[in-house]
């Protein structure tokens, strides 16, 4: 396959699956509301999504490194069309936990930027960081253009239709994929022979569980304000279409975020980049905790925007770098999974605070607090080096 037709492909699933992983923060209000559910009813489905994918997610890293890409992914979006496809008919809590909490987590996390990065990191062994960061901006353009689109859908016909026409988004991709995708994964003889570190060895350095952490945490920032932040922004007296815009404009900034990325990350490292996005999420969560007037929600939502899914580029060059590419998928399925569980923590704690208190405060304080925490560790990795780095190096040469 040629590595702009596997570029093409990647990115295509990610933006069909950026505009369904978001659409239950845009349809979140309107469900509540007409079902009378508390908020944290609808948001045990999403956190359910968030660690069933992660699990997903992980497993996926397993078989990308062992089978066929085509079917792996494949697979992954009609298993997506049938759950979110199954969201438009939901009349109870439990249906919702069911269809978009399980059935399309596990779509979602087959079909996921873990098994995308690694056949992107392969086609494209000279511009890893730009790639995976070029290819992850499907995600933001989804988010952006289906999102947007969605939003006066949702306006016309109720948020049934929303997930109705997500599903219908899925099926229409697969034939593309099947001609689209490579047939066989890619082996790395050259990396294994060089001593690659596993997933148990790789867990026995520090590097390693410093990862983890800072993954946790953006999961926790992360969908935390994907699935509040229209919400929020009502909340705030942001009329419910102007909200739902918002949160697709936050796929705009979200695509300009990850090209300066993928520019900065291949000549700077990822851990300056990362650095650079946790300073940034200290900003903008130190403004909303002081004011939450609609200029301030506003500018949170786009310059939060602007950081999200920085980090999802940058896992593919942390693992290559410290500890090879022998099982490059397995450990960026791992530290990718750590990610969705917290973002699940993350979103459901969110309502649960709100449902408590009244409000999300408590929620900006605390994240604003764990980003800080982030950004230290960002900035510790830079001295975190192995000789697996070496190893990775010569194995790309």
């Amino acid at each position: 396959m040629h590595p702009r037709t596997i570029f093409a492909a990647g990115f295509l699933i990610l933006f069909v699956g950026g505009g369904a992983r978001y659409a239950i923060g845009l349809t979140f209000k309107p469900m509540v509301t007409e079902f009378g559910w508390e908020r944290g009813e609808l948001a045990l489905a999403a956190g359910a999504y968030l660690v069933v994918s992660a699990f997903a997610t992980y497993l996926a890293g397993h078989l990308a490194d062992r089978v066929s890409p085509r079917l792996l992914l494949n697979a992954g979006v009609l298993i997506s069309a049938l759950g979110i496809g199954l969201m438009s008919l939901v009349a109870q809590p439990w249906q919702a936990l069911l269809f978009y909490g399980v059935v399309f987590g596990i779509g979602s996390g087959l079909a996921s930027l873990t098994p995308v990065g690694v056949i992107i990191t392969n086609a494209f062994p000279a511009r890893t960081g730009f790639a995976n960061a070029a290819v992850i901006s499907g995600t933001s353009a989804g988010q952006l253009i289906m999102i947007a689109t969605l939003a006066s859908l949702l306006v016309e016909m109720g948020w049934g239709a929303v997930y109705a026409w997500l599903a219908i988004a899925h099926l229409a991709i697969v034939p593309l994929l099947v001609f689209a995708l490579p047939r066989r994964p890619h082996l790395h003889a050259t990396a294994i022979a060089r001593g690659a570190l596993r997933v148990g060895e790789a867990a026995r350095t520090r590097p390693f569980w410093m990862l983890l952490v800072i993954y946790a945490i953006c999961g926790l920032d992360d969908f935390f304000v994907a699935t509040h932040v229209v919400a929020f922004a009502q909340d705030r007296g942001v009329d419910a279409l102007l909200a739902g815009h918002l949160l697709a404009l936050m796929g705009l900034t979200g695509v300009v975020g990850l090209m300066i990325t993928g520019l900065i990350s291949d000549r700077a490292g990822p851990a300056w980049t990362t650095a650079l996005s946790f300073a940034a999420r200290v900003a903008v969560f130190g403004l909303i905790a002081v004011d939450q007037s609609i200029p301030s929600v506003t500018i949170f939502a786009l310059g939060f925007g602007a950081t999200f899914l920085v980090t999802a580029p940058l896992v593919v060059l942390f693992v290559r770098d410290h500890f090879g590419m022998a099982h490059l998928g397995a450990l960026t399925g791992l530290i990718t999974m750590v990610h969705q569980i917290f973002g699940g923590i993350g979103a459901y704690a969110g309502a649960v605070i709100f449902d408590a208190t009244g409000t999300y405060d408590a929620a900006f304080v605390f994240l604003l607090a764990v980003s800080c925490l982030a950004l230290a560790l960002s900035l510790m990795m830079r001295q975190a080096t192995l000789p697996a780095a070496t190893h990775a190096r010569d194995a790309k040469s």
